[in-house]
């Protein structure tokens, strides 16, 4: 089923605008260091901000409640640390055969992704706790699976968030080996089979991140300006992702060899098979979001500028799917609600379901696209279809043309 438009517009959030420390009418921070400036100029305006946020903040104001996570979100932590934990340490002390070794890696291999798109996800945008430091605890949580809470920032709420499929500045949609996200890319033939490949390229993402991902990004965001940090703030960030890989190699990798005897074949594909898992989780998810049938690359005129709002802008870029499926929306934190946490990622994914029909509503008064796609199979097919659609070459009579 295609995605669907029902209408309406929506505002640039304020908690961004307090975030980035700049206006729809100024460039926004990272993309004016990086390939060229970019900045959203709406062509005309309406009264849509002002009359979304006010009925959100009623929202809350009448059910009585905060826009952060509450008890439910406490409880899914703790479920989902210990589908990550709970089976390393089967693992680690009890004896059994390499098979059911490798479904316990299976399990940690669900249990990462959950945390990644559940606690660490919400906490790194501000939106776990009211309380800085829960924030700040949870948002590490990306730490213990492997990866960089500076870098993850710089490269999803500043990159990501505010400039939502531009080619050469969202990293999500950037060009990598043998796969095309963008129709302002370059084509070849590589890419023609991509639809197939490209969930084996899925299962190897956060295996890239745990290894080398945050060693490059943390080199790139200083030379484009995105890392704003000074030299000496770098050489100590360089020394903290030396230290965190190290211990984390080491608690899932070498202690479980030299300490508790583990063989090391079995351990080392066991890890393996739990990134594939992760990481193939997380990638169709995230890519059910922006890169499928329906949603829009939009590139800045000469000038560097978006002739749309921000938030419009994110309203023809992002999609929700499977919005009825509340064991799915559990698992993924609600990111089958791209649209209402593009636009308020400072409230918790849990309150996504409550607030998305006000979205909807307003939306369809403002004659603005709002995407969505009823069911995963029905997103996972336009994610299909896109693939397919960018993988194609163009035929030599359009080559000339």
């Amino acid at each position: 089923m295609r995605a669907t438009s029902v209408g309406g517009s929506l505002f640039y959030y304020m908690d961004i605008l307090h975030e980035m420390n700049t206006s729809q009418n100024k460039p926004v921070g990272s993309a004016s260091r990086t390939k060229g400036s970019v900045k959203f100029v709406a062509v005309g305006k309406n009264a849509f901000f002002s009359t979304l946020r006010n009925r959100v903040d009623e929202y809350f104001v009448q059910k009585g409640i905060s826009r952060y996570g509450d008890s439910k979100m406490v409880i899914k932590t703790f479920v989902l640390l210990s589908i990550y934990l709970v089976p390393f340490s089967i693992i680690l002390f009890a004896d059994l055969t390499p098979l059911v070794n490798l479904l316990l890696w299976t399990v940690m291999g669900i249990g990462v992704a959950g945390l990644g798109m559940s606690v660490m996800h919400d906490a790194n945008h501000g939106a776990y706790s009211g309380n800085k430091k829960i924030n700040w605890l949870m948002a590490h949580v990306l730490n213990l699976i492997g990866g960089s809470t500076f870098n993850w920032k710089l490269q999803h709420n500043i990159l990501h968030h505010t400039y939502t499929n531009i080619t050469h500045i969202d990293e999500d949609i950037a060009s990598k080996p043998a796969l095309r996200l963008s129709p302002h890319t370059p084509v070849n033939k590589v890419h023609r089979y991509q639809w197939i490949h490209s969930f084996f390229l899925y299962g190897l993402t956060t295996l890239y991140w745990v290894t080398v991902k945050d060693f490059i990004q943390w080199a790139r965001y200083q030379k484009i300006g995105v890392n704003t940090g000074s030299r000496a703030e770098n050489r100590l960030l360089l020394i903290k992702l030396i230290l965190l890989k190290t211990v984390y190699f080491a608690a899932l990798l070498i202690i479980p060899v030299t300490v508790f005897h583990k063989p090391i074949a079995d351990m080392l594909i066991g890890f393996l098979l739990m990134h594939f898992i992760a990481g193939l989780i997380l990638t169709i998810i995230f890519q059910l979001a922006h890169s499928l049938e329906g949603t829009s690359h939009p590139m800045p005129n000469d000038r560097g500028i978006i002739e749309n709002e921000w938030a419009i802008h994110q309203m023809h870029t992002t999609t929700n799917f499977a919005a009825k499926n509340k064991w799915l929306s559990w698992y993924v934190g609600g990111l089958n609600f791209q649209v209402e946490h593009h636009l308020f990622p400072k409230i918790s994914h849990i309150h996504y379901p409550g607030i998305a029909p006000i979205v909807r509503n307003t939306a369809t008064e403002f004659n603005i696209p709002y995407l969505e796609y009823q069911t995963f199979g029905d997103a996972f097919r336009a994610h299909i279809a896109f693939l397919k659609k960018l993988g194609q070459l163009p035929d030599i009579d359009e080559a000339i043309g």
